[in-house]
C-alpha cells in the first residue's frame, strides 16, 4: 500500500511528489492450537533479529528448531527473558494450604484457589506429612488431632447456622435457598477459622516457563517431603508443554542452605513465650520526604525541566502548594475514583508495617504479591483469633478445646521437625510478617481489604496499618477512595 506525499526542496522550486509506502498496524494472536508454547516464545524472539512478520516468522518454527534455539539462546547464552513468551496453566489439586503457600510465593503468576469461604470441606481432606511415616505415634497423634479439628469445624458449622438462623430471620421475598446460602456464608467465613494448615486445596496456576522454573527450584528445594514432590510433579507435567524451557530447573545451593537456615530459626523460636494479646499493625518504617518525592515526580513527568529541578521546586513549596500540585495541578489525584491507580509517581515513597495477623488473613494479604513480603514461619506462639460468632453461639468452649488440640500437638510434633509441625497450626493462630510496600500499592492494599468485602480480620489490620500511614502523609492519602463493593 502506498500513498502520494509532498517534499519540499528547500530551494524555492515547487515541492515535489513521490510515493510513501504505509505500514498499517497490524494485531493478531498466534494460536496456542497450532503453536507450541515454546515454538510461540521463539517467534516472538526472532524478530529481533528477522524483519518478517511474527506469523511468517512462525511458520519457519518447528517444534525442533524451537528447541535447538531455547538450548543455545535461553540455556547457553542466558536470554531467559525470551522464557517469558511460553505459558503453562497447571490444575494442581489436593495439596495441603501449607504447601500452597510456597507454590504461591512466585510475584509474577496468577493463582485462583479453592475457597472455604464458599464451599464446605469434608473430613479428612487433609495432608499426612509422609515425615511422619517412621515415626507412627506422632503420625497417630496428628491423624487424630486433624480428625478434630475438622470434627470441630463441622460441630461449628451446624450450631452457628442454627443460631444465626434465630438471630437473622429470613428477609421479605427472600427465597429460602437464597437465605440458606446467605447464611452458610457467614457460617463458613467464621467456622473455616479451625482448619488447619494441612487442609487440602485445589489451585489453578498461570505463568511464564520463566517464572515455572523459579517456582519448580524454590519447591525442589524446599523442607518439606511434600513440597518437593509438587516440584517434581511440576517439573514433570511442565516439560510436556516446555520441554526445553524448564529443562535444567533444580535447586541451586543458596536455597537449600537458606531453607536449612530458617529451619534451624524456627527451632530456636520454640524456646520463646511470644503471645500476642491481639492482631496488630505497626508502620515501622516510612519515607519522609515521600510527599516531595511525588511532587517532584509530578514535575519532572509534566514538563522538560531536570529531575534535580524538578526536586528543588517541590522543596520550596508549602503544604498548600503540593497538595494543588498532587490534587488538581499536575497529578490531578482529585479525580481517582474508587477502582483508578494513581500514576507510578506513587512507586516512589516507601512503606514497612510489621503486621500480626491470624493464618486466614495471612492467606488473603499475601495475594497482594507486587509488595515484599517476609513472613516468620507458622507457630502457636502468638496466641489465636476467636470470632464473635464462635463466642455469641455459645461454642467457644468446643473451639478452644480444638485450638488447645493443636496446640498441644505442635509442640509435640515440633520437637521432632518445627517444620512438618506447622501443618497442624490452625488459621486462627496468628503469624508476624514484614510487609514493605510504595504508595501505589498501598492505595491498591487498602482500598481492596478496608472494603465491605474483605476478611473482617484483616480489614481490622489493614484499617490500623491505613491510619498509621495517613498520620505521617495525610497529604498522600487522602485522596485514596474506599471501595463500596
Amino acid at each position: 500500500m502506498t500513498e502520494t506525499a509532498s517534499h519540499s526542496t528547500g530551494s524555492g522550486q515547487a515541492p515535489s511528489t513521490s510515493p510513501v509506502q504505509v505500514f498499517p498496524s497490524r494485531v493478531y494472536p498466534l494460536d496456542p492450537r497450532k503453536l507450541t508454547e515454546e515454538q510461540i516464545a521463539v517467534a516472538f524472539a526472532m524478530t529481533s533479529r528477522s524483519p518478517e512478520a511474527f506469523d511468517e516468522i512462525a511458520k519457519q518454527v518447528s517444534a525442533e528448531k524451537a528447541a535447538s534455539f531455547s538450548e543455545k539462546w535461553i540455556v547457553g547464552y542466558g536470554h531467559a527473558s525470551v522464557a517469558e513468551h511460553a505459558m503453562l496453566h497447571m490444575a494442581v489439586e489436593n495439596i495441603s494450604r501449607l504447601a500452597c503457600d510456597t507454590l504461591e510465593d512466585n510475584r509474577l503468576a496468577s493463582y485462583t484457589e479453592k475457597s472455604s469461604r464458599y464451599q464446605i470441606l469434608t473430613k479428612g481432606s487433609y495432608h499426612v506429612p509422609g515425615e511422619l511415616s517412621k515415626q507412627p505415634p506422632l503420625r497417630d497423634l496428628y491423624i487424630k488431632t486433624c480428625d478434630q479439628l475438622f470434627d470441630t469445624y463441622l460441630a461449628l458449622l451446624s450450631s452457628t447456622q442454627a443460631y444465626l438462623k434465630q438471630e437473622d430471620p429470613k428477609k421479605a421475598n427472600e427465597r429460602e435457598g437464597a437465605y440458606n446460602l446467605r447464611i452458610r456464608r457467614i457460617a463458613t467465613d467464621v467456622c473455616r477459622f479451625i482448619l488447619p494448615a494441612s487442609t487440602l486445596t485445589n489451585v489453578g496456576v498461570t505463568l511464564n516457563a520463566r517464572s515455572m522454573e523459579n517456582a519448580i527450584r524454590k519447591l525442589l528445594a524446599a523442607e518439606l517431603i511434600e513440597e518437593r514432590e509438587i516440584g517434581e510433579l511440576l517439573k514433570e507435567q511442565g516439560r510436556t508443554i516446555t520441554p526445553t524451557l524448564i529443562k535444567y530447573a533444580e535447586p541451586t545451593p543458596f536455597l537449600k542452605s537458606a531453607m536449612a537456615t530458617r529451619s534451624k530459626a524456627q527451632a530456636a523460636g520454640l524456646q520463646q513465650a511470644m503471645v500476642q494479646p491481639k492482631s496488630t499493625a505497626k508502620l515501622v518504617h516510612y519515607d519522609p520526604q515521600g510527599e516531595q518525592k511525588v511532587v517532584a515526580a509530578l514535575l519532572f513527568t509534566s514538563s522538560h525541566r531536570s529531575y534535580q529541578e524538578a526536586w528543588d521546586a517541590a522543596g520550596r513549596m508549602n503544604t498548600e502548594q503540593r497538595a494543588a500540585a498532587i490534587g488538581t495541578k499536575e497529578g490531578h489525584w482529585n479525580e481517582l475514583g474508587q477502582f483508578d491507580a494513581p500514576g507510578r509517581e506513587a512507586e516512589l515513597p516507601y512503606y514497612t508495617f510489621e503486621l500480626t495477623m491470624d493464618y486466614g488473613a495471612y492467606r488473603e494479604f499475601k495475594r497482594h504479591r507486587m509488595q515484599t513480603y517476609l513472613a516468620q514461619p507458622l507457630t502457636v506462639a502468638h496466641g489465636v483469633v476467636t470470632p464473635d460468632l464462635i463466642t455469641e453461639s455459645g461454642m467457644t468452649p468446643v473451639y478452644r478445646d480444638a485450638v488447645g488440640a493443636a496446640e498441644d500437638a505442635y509442640r509435640r510434633m515440633a520437637k521432632a521437625s518445627p517444620a512438618v509441625a506447622q501443618y497442624v497450626v490452625t488459621h486462627a493462630h496468628r503469624r508476624r510478617v514484614l510487609a514493605h510496600m510504595n504508595l501505589r500499592e498501598c492505595y491498591s492494599l487498602f482500598k481492596l481489604r478496608t472494603g465491605p468485602q474483605a476478611h473482617f480480620t484483616l480489614r481490622e489490620v489493614m484499617e490500623d496499618a491505613l491510619q498509621q500511614a495517613t498520620a505521617v502523609h495525610p497529604g498522600l492519602f487522602g485522596y485514596l477512595k474506599r471501595r463500596d463493593r
